[in-house]
């Protein structure tokens, strides 16, 4: 799909439906094709998570041509529409814990689950017995994070050995951890042994090798590129790594010159150009989220009001302009203002400003209905 010529300087006319997302389908397939080539080379298979841009059909799409084994999402509608969008071939992993209500939709149309609770697995088990089903399972260890995942080690032992011996539909894949969500918790070479550990002591109760041990998300892979992931981690969940590749240069600072970071590019038209004081006039009380914000007296200075807001990206430390010298200073629901004394461009009502993204907005712009979605 075509879209409008955009000049050196960020600016285009407005002739589409804004706010808009563009996706750019050939820095995906390269960001894709960098991350499993290079897991890869490590004896590593990964799911290309999708949840942060909201189950892009063509994202999918690109992610599995260009070297994922799986897509991993978190919503079980998502991974329905896509294989109404033509993607049913794929092997789909469903990458948060199952709710027991969606135990029907996880049977028939997703091939692979992170569980870790045991009525759940057999509401799934039942579920497969009635469609004529199998799926399979990746038993989730808590190794300090404290979101999902058996904390007790003789626990999960016992669930894996219950699902091997005792459940006709299901399949024991494998093991796995998440690590930098919830607890912010750094992946490192020793969480990783631990969940190896885990995973032989299964082995052991079972009988056999398991087939996944999932090593964790995008901050897992940093082991990876450093060379200090040990051997038997098999498997990654990246998402954010391949969509946007940013976290891993600015938070994680990791050379990611071979990468793109512009994959998503945010598009949204000015509504308003001022010059206006820095600082609010009259008595500071509340702003319209009910917090008491310190703003910074720099004089008056020129404005651009443009029509995005906290509904659409959420956070406004987590979009970036690409006009060089424009500043996000702030925003309320539906309106995005940017410093722009500094810009050389001559801005006007009616111009198109760009972004760039990070996950929390790619993730919130993305899921919604006032975006537009385009891919190239």
């Amino acid at each position: 799909m075509n879209i409008d010529h955009i000049s050196n300087n960020g600016i285009k006319a407005a002739k589409t439906p804004y706010p808009l997302v563009t996706v750019d389908t050939e820095k995906l397939a390269h960001n894709t094709g960098v991350v499993t080539d290079r897991c890869r080379s490590c004896g590593i298979n990964v799911a290309g998570v999708i949840k942060g841009c909201n189950g892009i059909p063509q994202v999918a799409r690109t992610m599995l041509e260009s070297g994922c084994s799986q897509i991993g999402t978190s919503r079980m509608d998502q991974i329905i529409e896509l294989k109404n969008c033509g993607l049913d071939d794929a092997e789909f992993l469903l990458v948060r814990i199952p709710m027991m209500s969606e135990a029907e939709e996880v049977a028939l149309y997703a091939d692979l689950s992170l569980e870790s609770d045991v009525s759940v697995i057999k509401a799934i088990d039942e579920a497969c017995g009635k469609f004529g089903k199998t799926h399979g399972v990746i038993l989730m260890a808590d190794l300090g994070d404290l979101r999902e995942g058996f904390w007790s080690r003789d626990e999960l032992v016992a669930a894996a050995v219950f699902i091997e011996r005792s459940l006709d539909n299901i399949v024991l894949r494998g093991v796995g951890t998440n690590l930098g969500c919830y607890g912010s918790i750094k992946p490192d070479t020793e969480k990783m042994l631990d969940l190896i550990e885990i995973a032989e002591a299964v082995e052991t109760s079972i009988g056999r090798k398991l087939d996944i041990i999932s090593g964790g998300a995008t901050s897992s892979y940093p082991l990876v590129m450093e060379g200090a992931m040990p051997e038997r981690i098999n498997h990654l969940r990246i998402g954010e790594g391949i969509l946007l590749a940013y976290d891993l240069k600015e938070i994680w600072g990791l050379d990611m010159d071979d990468m793109y970071q512009d994959v998503f590019t945010l598009s949204a038209e000015v509504i308003e150009v001022r010059d206006k004081p820095t600082h609010p006039v009259g008595e500071i009380f509340i702003d319209c989220f009910g917090r008491q914000p310190e703003y910074e007296d720099r004089g008056i200075r020129k404005r651009a009001l443009v029509a995005i807001g906290k509904l659409d990206f959420a956070l406004n430390d987590k979009i970036f302009p690409r006009l060089p010298g424009a500043e996000v200073i702030g925003s309320s629901s539906d309106h995005c203002i940017l410093d722009i004394e500094d810009c050389r461009s001559d801005i006007a009502v009616g111009d198109i400003i760009e972004f760039d993204l990070s996950y929390p907005s790619l993730m919130y712009l993305t899921g919604s209905r006032y975006t537009t979605i385009r891919t190239i």
